[in-house]
């Protein structure tokens, strides 16, 4: 177990949030383009078809854990893992989807603002996230699921979820390795989660996108457009492990 001070509290890891709500879109966006994002992570993208990456919008109202209760926005993209070596190029898809259940995938975080100083704090010490102050603006009461983002007083999207059919998903998930960027250095963190109350449908989101630089990095990557998938999760308890530094 390491501890982690943190604006002069101590933090333990494996750190845990006990309740959360989550809601996520997934885009499938040109391969191409998504390298060219996360060049400077030194990581490759998992192509989930021929010249297509994974691209996931996420938003989380984060009720009681250990760092406190806050709201967070993501970007995030599917990875290969750093060792599973360079991906063979021109793949059909039946040799491309058995190329990622041999090599396995993992989450790069690309951006993620906040709404509180100290998850802030945690999150770039502890993990190297790339956590940043924003406005955000969460609507989970209705039907419909919203977060509108600002960053330094300029909209950089707004998202709506229309929630699916009910999926029969029980006990903990796997634990998913999740990879961060900051100041140089990349790290590999183990994540796990025990959801309940989960929805998921094809489709089923709305997006716009303002006028902030993320918003314009998200457009050349060809949104907006049509989700592949999204899901949202009334419950969720997480356990994020100790990072390594790759």
């Amino acid at each position: 177990m390491a501890r982690h001070l943190i604006q002069g509290r101590e933090i333990a890891t494996p750190v845990r949030v006990r309740d959360a709500s989550v809601c996520s879109v997934s885009y499938l966006v040109r391969a191409d383009a998504a390298r060219a994002v996360i060049a400077y992570s030194g990581l490759d993208v998992a192509e989930v078809l021929p010249g297509k990456a994974l691209c996931t919008l996420m938003f989380a109202d984060y009720t009681d854990g250990d760092l406190d209760a806050y709201r967070e926005f993501g970007v995030a993209f599917l990875i290969r893992p750093p060792d599973a070596g360079p991906a063979p190029r021109r793949l059909s898809l039946r040799a491309g989807l058995a190329e990622l259940h041999r090599a396995g995938t993992g989450a790069f975080v690309h951006w993620l603002p906040v709404d509180r100083d100290f998850t802030l704090e945690a999150g770039r010490t502890i993990w190297g996230f790339p956590k940043e102050l924003a406005d955000i603006d969460l609507r989970l009461s209705s039907p419909y699921k919203r977060c509108v983002v600002r960053k330094d007083g300029r909209l950089v999207l707004d998202l709506l979820v229309r929630p699916g059919v009910p999926m029969p998903v029980g006990g903990t998930i796997a634990p998913t390795d999740v990879y961060s960027h900051l100041d140089g250095v990349t790290r590999r963190i183990p994540w796990s989660t025990t959801p309940r109350g989960v929805r998921a449908r094809p489709g089923g989101a709305l997006i716009r996108l303002g006028n902030h630089p993320i918003a314009k990095e998200l457009s050349e990557l060809g949104l907006p457009k049509h989700a592949l998938l999204s899901s949202t999760i009334s419950r969720v308890p997480m356990v994020f492990g100790e990072a390594k530094q790759l």
